[in-house]
């Protein structure tokens, strides 16, 4: 997009009738404000706006519908039209407002996604940047992190793998499982489970494809999400596995295919996929002629919503896509190894809980302890292949503590028919600023 700055339009429709699109607020400290943060929560745009908390009475009147005099007189308090002129022209800047500019950032999008052979690196690059500036410091230049990111990341693997070891008691597998489970967490905060669930993997045959099966945190599909890219990091590229897709889409019919790739480009910033990714390639290596093993992905909707159907009835429904998976399973040659790249529970402040996850307290401690049980509870069901009564139990309390991942686990066992799932560790990780806690899993199917 143009850096060149917007300024607010009358005659323009889309600045005269303000149609906010969604939007994500969050709190940000500015020296001695705190002010509103707005950015798009599907990452189309990554341009942001902040404001004045009392913004937060503007936006819900930003219905396309509404003049600028319409909303002044609807908000009052002495707002203005006039006031809210340079507001419009920062959410339009920002993309946040449907129009033009908005409509040429998604034609751009889209126009790259489908002229690409595989998505460029983006959440494992970011590890492998982090990792290098943390080694290097001052000297991370982009050039050094470019030339040093592949190799810093698989040392940092390598000294996860040996940390696990020491830390859990990792379990002894001699042939390759028929699925695992991993989280989709940055590295820095789920090493331990990404490691203890790979580390046991080494030296096992090499599978011909890997099914990764993730979360769809930001996209539009309203029911399973496909994709038709291979997918590229610091290490290198893992081809798409055409011939597996076409396996999935012969039982899937053309109907429910189309609807599988229609929102392909939700792939396109989704981190749940890519950071299996770097682990395969370390674990598994590459064959003779060079080549990572083939992928397949698709991201899983919520299966607590709506009964498993996609959210509007016009996505593709979960039991058609675990049907067309499990058929293609049982029909593709060679080895394949399905991951379900997943995190469970999601507490604390930045997740909307009322607690204070920094200081000890009584209510502090009970409450970690209920997160902590109702896990224990889920993945006990999870373990013993009671996956509808795992998914029942979650729509029943109206997921309390957040489970983001319910949709891949779920579809993960129904497809393999595993009837077993042996968890290798569980964990909760917090965030430095004690804003929120993720817990996640370790677990494989025999």
């Amino acid at each position: 997009m143009s850096e060149q700055k917007v300024e607010f339009d009358p005659s323009a429709a889309h600045h005269a009738k303000p149609r906010l699109r969604q939007v994500e607020g969050f709190p940000f400290q500015q020296e001695e404000k705190v002010l509103l943060g707005l950015r798009d929560p599907h990452q189309v745009s990554r341009e942001m706006v902040f404001v004045a908390p009392q913004a937060q009475h503007i936006l819900p009147h930003m219905n396309g519908a509404n003049s600028l005099d319409d909303i002044a007189e609807a908000v009052g308090h002495g707002l203005t039209s006039e006031m809210l002129k340079p507001f419009v022209a920062q959410l339009d800047q920002a993309c946040l407002l449907f129009g033009p500019r908005f409509d040429a950032l998604v034609r751009d999008m889209r126009a790259e996604f489908d002229a690409s052979g595989s998505l460029p690196s983006g959440a494992s690059a970011d590890m492998a940047d982090a990792l290098t500036a943390q080694k290097l410091g001052e000297a991370a230049t982009d050039e050094a992190k470019a030339q040093h990111g592949a190799a810093n990341l698989i040392e940092a693997m390598d000294k996860w793998f040996e940390e696990a070891g020491k830390m859990i008691d990792l379990p002894i597998i001699e042939q390759l499982p028929t699925a695992i489970v991993a989280p989709h967490l940055d590295y820095f905060r789920g090493w331990i489970n990404y490691a203890a669930m790979y580390a046991p993997l080494r030296g096992l045959p090499r599978p011909d494809r890997v099914v990764i099966l993730g979360t769809n945190h930001f996209g539009f599909a309203t029911g399973v999400c496909g994709c038709d890219k291979g997918l590229e990091t610091p290490l290198g590229a893992c081809d798409f596995d055409g011939d597996f897709a076409a396996l999935v889409n012969k039982h899937l019919g053309s109907e429910n295919a189309a609807k599988l790739i229609e929102h392909r480009y939700d792939h396109d910033r989704e981190h749940s996929i890519e950071l299996q990714l770097p682990w395969i390639q370390h674990v598994f290596g590459a064959d003779e002629s060079g080549a990572f093993p083939r992928v397949y992905a698709a991201l899983i909707h919520d299966p607590t919503r709506n009964a498993g159907q996609s959210y509007d009835g016009k996505g593709l429904d979960l039991d058609a896509f675990v049907d067309a998976l499990r058929a293609a399973l049982s029909e593709a040659p060679g080895r394949t190894l399905v991951v379900s790249s997943a995190d469970l529970s999601h507490v604390g402040p930045m997740f909307g809980d009322q607690i204070n996850l920094v200081e000890e307290s009584v209510e502090r401690k009970q409450f970690l302890k209920n997160m902590e049980e109702t896990d224990r509870r889920l993945t006990t069901l999870l373990r013993t292949g009671k996956v509808d009564e795992m998914i029942a139990s979650l729509a029943w309390e109206q997921n309390a503590t957040r489970w983001c991942s319910a949709g891949n686990l779920s579809a993960m066992m129904r497809a393999t028919g595993a009837e077993e799932l042996k968890i290798v560790n569980w964990v909760a990780a917090r965030d430095s600023q004690g804003a929120g806690i993720v817990s996640s899993i370790a677990a494989y199917a025999p």
